[in-house]
């Protein structure tokens, strides 16, 4: 039989060389399953009527009790995250009290993008019955509205809590979009299971991206020294990249209108209107 006691000591012992507590007691670290239930009220804020239906009985009400829950459990995540950031000299000052309130005010014009990508959606894919259906059920929108959210906070500068957010999108769906990207409006990721989106990729309006399409980077041998440098591609406006292409590079741009076939492989820039493909292999048939 194992030493219990003995097992336990040392890891009681590991853990207490790897973090040490507050003045208060705490451990300055957002707690994930509060991040994902705050998730789960902004779903409710900005789709009431899909997430939570008593709302639309007194709107104002609603949305202010939502909007007031959100802020307060968000803000004390916030208030950990910098914590932990200074006591590892990697934060300047921060006020979470400034950074929540610049994120709730964000909220509305959020919602009003959500909103351009359902529509990009129900116009893009013939096999949607209805916009509400997509709302309920399309793991691609699902990860693009907890980008977005996420991108606010990580424009601000909040550590962990965007890519906490954006991996646990990742984890449910299988669409991995760093919080880092940039994305324009109405925004389509059809079937989208194993589409990657790297930090600084940035993406026009009216993009529409298939499953498996990596938008990342060339081999990062240098690691941490690339932090902060463009990596990832430029996607202009009105681009369709379809299925199991990957795209690399951040000097690679693919220009306006123009469609990546599927399993393309792509590390230099494309025109305007170009229409790229792979080379048919040879199919045998025995």
């Amino acid at each position: 039989m194992f030493d219990s006691k003995k097992i336990v000591a040392q890891m009681a012992r590991s853990y207490q060389e790897e973090m040490t507590p507050n003045a208060k007691g705490e451990f300055n670290l957002p707690d994930r399953n509060e991040i994902i239930g705050v998730l789960e009220d902004l779903r409710k804020l900005m789709f009431p009527a899909y997430f939570a239906a008593e709302g639309l009985r007194d709107p104002a009400h609603f949305a202010e009790s939502m909007l007031h829950s959100v802020y307060f459990r968000l803000k004390k995540q916030i208030e950990k995250a910098y914590a932990f950031c200074k006591e590892k000299g990697g934060c300047n000052e921060y006020s979470a009290e400034r950074t929540t309130d610049e994120f709730v005010e964000e909220l509305p014009r959020i919602r009003n993008i959500l909103l351009t990508d359902v529509e990009a959606f129900f116009s893009g894919d013939p096999a949607a019955r209805s916009k509400e259906e997509i709302i309920f059920s399309y793991p691609g929108f699902y990860a693009i509205f907890v980008y977005r959210l996420a991108h606010i906070l990580y424009l601000q500068g909040v550590p962990f809590i965007p890519r906490m957010m954006t991996e646990y999108a990742h984890g449910a769906t299988g669409i991995d979009i760093n919080p880092g990207a940039s994305i324009g409006e109405y925004f389509f990721i059809d079937h989208g299971t194993g589409v990657v989106i790297g930090e600084t990729t940035v993406i026009g309006n009216r993009v529409k991206i298939y499953q498996a399409v990596t938008l990342g980077a060339l081999s990062p041998r240098k690691g941490q020294k690339l932090a902060g440098v463009k990596r990832h591609p430029t996607v202009k406006d009105d681009v369709t990249v379809y299925s199991g292409a990957s795209i690399l590079g951040g000097e690679t741009v693919i220009g306006e209108g123009a469609v990546i076939g599927g399993n393309c492989f792509l590390t230099e820039s494309v025109a305007a209107g170009a229409r790229v493909s792979a080379k048919q292999p040879e199919l045998i048939i025995k």
